[in-house]
This record gives C-alpha cells, structure tokens and sequence, in this order.
C-alpha cells in the first residue's frame, strides 16, 4: 500500500501538467515527446462563468506568440495573411489565429488594413474574433486613431483597445465591453528594438503601478532582415481576468502590424 501512494506521489510530480489544472488526472494530458512541438490538451472543463474557451488562460501568467514565416510573402515580396501561434510558457499551442483579410487593403492599406483574425482553440472551435477596422496611424489625426474590437466567444464584445494621443510615445487603453478604460498601455519612444527587445508597459489608469508588459522579442539580425515573422510575450498576473487577457493577446496583434509588420522593423 505504501509503494503504490508514493508510485502516485511520483506521478503527481512529475513535469507536463500546465498552470491552473487543479486536477492532473482530469485536466492536461501530453505526450513524452518534444514540449515544444505539443499542444494544450483540456480535460473536461469546471463548471464557471468563463467564456468558453478562455478557460485556457486561466492562471497564465506567460502568453507567448509567434507569427508564422510565410514562404510564399519571402519569396514573392508580397504581403500574406498573418497567421499566428499562441502558446503557453511550456511551449505547447493553446490557440491558432488566423487574419482574413482581402488582397486589396493588404496591397494598398498595407499596415492600416482593415481584417479580422479568429483565433481557435485545438479543437479547432473559434473562441475568440478580434475585429480591425480601417483607421488613422498618425498624431495628426487624433479623432480617427487605431481601435480593435474584441468577441469571447465571438458575437460577445468583451473589451475594446484604443489608440490614444500623445505627440511623444505610443499610448493605448484597455476598455472593457462598455468602453470603459481599465488598464494603460505605454510603449517607448522608439520602436525599432536594435539588437533587444521592444517593452510595452501594461499600468494602471493613473500610470502609477506597471502591472505587466507586451513585449517584441528581438530574435536576431538574419531572421529579423529576412523575414517579418515576430515572436511576443504577454506578461501579466496569473489572476487577472480572462477577457483582459484576451484583449491583450488582440492588443499584441495591432502592435504587429502597427509597429512591426515590415521586414526591417526588428532592426
């Protein structure tokens, strides 16, 4: 009796159970194989007021993602549909995204374009929409500036981000589904990241307290020339809300194409 409670004591102990699953043997299943290359597996979800699917970023408090290389924009020099992996700080998939978008606004709105990306779960079910319309880019134009519109699940609005003016550094809110600003987000001055990262600072309303930070990961010189593939890493607290969460992850999109859609913007 006592060899088989430690025999299940080991198990429990083991590594490749992700952050918030209470229970190992109800919640995420992986196999022995490389963790990057796995994705989030979900056991049977607890009961919860949490939009469906979003029960994934509970207790996250690393979201990585990582814009995939698109061959044919290489060697065509054209500009594709972004696509994007969201994974956790284990390296394993929990979300997909996708831009639609059509040809046109790629090839003559270029980074202004207006799209939407949906992004899914593993199973392949859309959990969340983020909705880009065509706006201004400029502090000369500030009544028209950018805004994204955030569905969990998609048709349920539950946050906005908004562009705001400033004549030094690029500032954006967090709005709730009631355009209600809950959160800042504070980018520097220059954008460019040569040779290390580029920090966005997730504060308070009154800009008093950092509670996180987007950030561009600087991925090195042959990638960042050659190719407009980004890599980025939302941190904030484990318990903070899941939609903020989601809003974020939109947030992280519309500085990929504001900031850094172009092949020499990791320079």
């Amino acid at each position: 009796m006592a060899s088989k409670d430690a025999q299940n004591q080991r198990s429990r102990s083991l590594p490749g159970f992700l952050p918030g699953t209470s229970d190992p043997d109800h919640g995420v299943h992986i196999s022995p194989s490389n963790p990057g290359n796995q994705v989030w597996q979900w056991g049977p979800p607890s009961p919860g007021s949490l939009p469906p699917g979003l029960e994934y970023l509970s207790q996250l408090d690393l979201i990585i993602i990582h814009q995939q290389v698109e061959l044919l924009g290489m060697i065509l020099g054209t500009e594709t549909s972004n696509k994007y992996e969201i994974k956790n700080s284990l390296g394993q998939r929990i979300y997909f995204a996708v831009e639609e978008s059509i040809c046109f606004n790629r090839t003559f709105c270029s980074t202004l374009r207006s799209c939407t990306l949906k992004i899914t779960d593993n199973s392949g079910r859309e959990v969340i929409t983020v909705n880009r319309p065509l706006r201004c880019n400029s502090c000369w134009c500030p009544c028209y500036l950018q805004e994204l519109e955030i569905q969990a699940p998609p048709g349920t609005i539950v946050g906005y981000v908004a562009q705001k003016w400033d004549p030094f550094l690029p500032k954006f809110t967090i709005q709730n589904s009631n355009k209600e600003d809950i959160l800042k987000i504070v980018g520097p001055c220059a954008t460019c990241g040569c040779f290390g990262d580029v920090d966005f600072e997730v504060k308070t309303i009154n800009e008093k307290l950092t509670i996180g930070k987007i950030s561009k990961y600087w991925s090195g010189f042959v990638n960042d020339v050659f190719t407009n593939a980004d890599n980025f890493g939302i941190h904030v607290p484990a318990d903070l809300d899941v939609t903020v969460k989601a809003t974020m992850i939109g947030a992280c999109f519309l500085f990929d194409f504001m900031f850094f859609e172009h092949s020499l913007a990791g320079l």
